[in-house]
């Protein structure tokens, strides 16, 4: 896939995913893009998928030109980005001219994937969550890999309202109302007794610099987002550790304590794993879940793309158990949480 492509397919994606203004820039920056820069020879550098479903270039170099705006280092950048409204030609020119004015900014900005940390995923993950306790009734042990800064971890401090229900504590820090179709969530409540993540590059969001990361690959016309994830990094105090996810969880499984369910989440997280890192952290997972007890369950949940990359069809959003080696699909949610096609969890083979 060339650069262009990549920026065209993503432009796509957040078109489908309700974002016209990423839609129009990264169309703009396929046909525009600057090739005699260091920052072009920089994403030149990169091998395999540097679409949505890999490396994410073209999502890398829009947070790194969002974040100029956000942390005010560009106005005549801010003056062409939403609430403002700016002809294509204001929108290219000034794009361009960040690109050359912030190039080592944003050098060191694209070094990194992504991290949206998009808190609306945690709608999921509550209800998947309510699945694997109806399954196992424990305490859990939840361990997240691909954290970020752990907004997701928090998610027993959020409610949720769907198919007429609601759930979560009384006076929730949020609240996510997604287009919910299908059976309500379970009837159950986890309660989680300790809490973990992981990430290569950890964000604390009580940090100036780390809430920027994580509010500048939030998209400039989506303002609600950004104000969901204020809100949860309001009461994120999870531990998120630096370090590669698959030894992070092989410490963490040989850990997990008798009497809880350890719960593995993930969400649009994996694809960012190297292949040979996705094999080894499979076979770990499988060989932890074979010395699974009714004592000390384990399940794996999580939110992942299956390959369709066009936003249309979402992420396809699996629970697996052991003992016993069971497969649940429990449905598809779009990305970023707008909605959700539940399915209450149907065995598969």
């Amino acid at each position: 896939m060339s650069l262009p492509e990549a920026f065209r397919q993503q432009a796509t994606s957040c078109a489908a995913l309700g974002s016209p203004f990423m839609a129009q820039l990264l169309n703009m920056l396929a046909d525009h893009w600057p090739q005699d820069t260091a920052l072009a020879q920089s994403f030149a550098a990169y091998s395999g998928d540097i679409g949505p479903a890999g490396h994410s270039l073209p999502l890398r170099i829009a947070g790194g030109l969002h974040a100029l705006v956000l942390s005010q280092r560009d106005d005549g950048l801010a003056a062409v980005y939403p609430p403002h409204h700016a002809s294509a030609k204001a929108l290219r020119d000034a794009v361009l001219n960040a690109l050359h004015k912030h190039e080592a900014f944003l050098l060191e900005w694209t070094k990194s994937p992504p991290q949206t940390n998009e808190v609306r995923r945690a709608a999921v993950l509550m209800a998947g969550a309510r699945v694997a306790v109806a399954h196992h009734d424990l305490p859990l042990h939840l361990s997240e890999l691909g954290a970020s800064g752990g907004l997701n971890l928090m998610w027993d401090h959020y409610g949720l309202e769907a198919a007429g229900q609601r759930y979560g504590p009384q006076d929730p820090a949020l609240k996510f109302r997604p287009d919910w179709s299908g059976p309500a969530p379970l009837d159950t409540t986890p309660q989680i007794a300790s809490r973990a993540g992981v990430d290569l590059n950890p964000l604390n969001p009580q940090n100036a610099d780390d809430l920027l990361r994580l509010t500048a690959y939030l998209w400039a016309d989506q303002p609600k987002r950004l104000a969901l994830t204020r809100a949860a990094a309001s009461v994120m105090t999870a531990t998120i550790d630096k370090d590669d996810a698959i030894d992070w969880l092989a410490q963490r499984l040989d850990a997990a304590p008798e009497g809880h369910l350890h719960l593995i989440q993930h969400s649009v997280a994996w694809q960012y794993f190297p292949t040979a890192v996705q094999t080894r952290g499979t076979a770990l997972i499988e060989q932890a879940g074979a010395q699974a007890t009714p004592q000390r369950p384990l399940a794996w949940l999580a939110m992942e793309s299956d390959g369709d990359t066009s936003g249309g069809r979402g992420a396809a959003v699996t629970l697996r158990l052991w003992p016993g080696d069971i497969t649940l699909m429990l449905g598809r949610a779009d990305f970023h949480g707008r909605w959700v096609a539940w399915e209450h969890g149907t065995a598969t083979d």
